[in-house]
């Protein structure tokens, strides 16, 4: 068996208004709206709505619910409180300890994060990763190494000890850059290949291919629903759709792939926030009743810990 996790920062189940939610008028696989049923999906995929705010006051926000995915821990009901951007001091606790690589590791599965970063940043973190022959590829300001943060992903895949990608892996065919195409790296000097998002799957698979849990991160939707670019999100919710269909339809028989969000936001450029609504959790894959019982974003991680006998 092989699990394989898209993960889209900041996609929630919003209103089909097309003034306020550029998914509204697309026929992506997460075009799901309030009061409709779910999109019909290929391959008899199906689809579960999950809460984010799991009864905590204020709004759902990145660190402590992709804690939440990650760990299959109630993070922000944990520790009282959401957490933006990156863990703070108790949120790498929990990683640390309840990390479901690291138990996916443990206990003798593999695990690989399919998205590759600039050795610079790797390193300046001292996050492990895969080797590379190449130097690296900026150097970071003091300023800049104060403000560097690791984000739950990473800190995810260090607690297990797993090597993160390069962009020689990406160079090689064995990683991808967060955007799928290629496009932001190449824009900040990156050296990375150009590629549409149907090659991208298929690379995605190559990596897949060697593990039994492989994850995938983009968090371009998040930072167009930030800043209420109805252009940006529409091109990023365009590229992560394609690539995701060509994902999918290239999953082996044995494969499970899950596509899922953290927190809303999106989905509504009203406001630059984030929103309360749910996210939507799409499944393709033989049977799995144990879904049915999907309530939050931390049930994500149980089940996928489920599937190896963990949760």
């Amino acid at each position: 068996m092989r699990v394989a996790v898209l993960f889209i920062d900041g996609v929630g189940i919003g209103r089909n208004d097309p003034d306020i939610n550029p998914l509204s008028g697309r026929d992506h696989l997460l075009s799901w709206f309030q009061d409709a049923p779910p999109p019909p999906l290929p391959g008899a995929g199906r689809c579960f709505p999950v809460d984010t705010t799991f009864g905590i006051a204020g709004r759902p926000q990145s660190a402590s619910n992709q804690t939440a995915l990650l760990t299959g821990q109630p993070a922000p009901a944990l520790i009282g409180r959401h957490v933006l951007g990156y863990p703070d001091a108790a949120l790498r606790e929990i990683l640390a300890r309840h990390s479901l690589v690291k138990h996916l590791v443990a206990t003798g599965h593999t695990a690989t994060f399919a998205n590759c970063y600039p050795v610079a940043y790797l390193d300046a973190l001292k996050l492990p990763r895969r080797p590379s022959a190449s130097a690296p590829e900026f150097t970071l300001t003091p300023a800049a190494l104060r403000r560097l943060k690791a984000s739950a992903s990473t800190l995810a895949f260090a607690a297990g000890g797993v090597p993160l990608r390069t962009l020689d892996d990406a160079r090689s065919g064995l990683a991808l850059p967060h955007d799928i195409t290629g496009a932001r790296a190449r824009s900040r000097d990156l050296d990375v290949p150009t590629r549409t998002p149907a090659e991208a799957a298929e690379v995605f698979w190559r990596i897949a291919g060697e593990a039994d849990f492989t994850f995938f991160e983009h968090y371009l939707a998040d930072e167009a629903g930030h800043a209420q670019d109805f252009v940006a999100a529409r091109d990023a919710l365009d590229t992560f759709d394609a690539f995701a269909r060509a994902v999918v339809s290239l999953r082996p028989a044995d494969a499970r792939v899950l596509v899922c969000s953290d927190h809303g936001n999106v989905e509504d450029l009203s406001t630059r926030s984030h929103t309360l609504h749910p996210v939507p959790v799409l499944y393709f894959g033989p049977p799995a009743p144990e879904l049915e019982s999907l309530a939050t974003v931390a049930d994500v991680g149980r089940v996928v810990l489920h599937w190896w006998g963990g949760a």
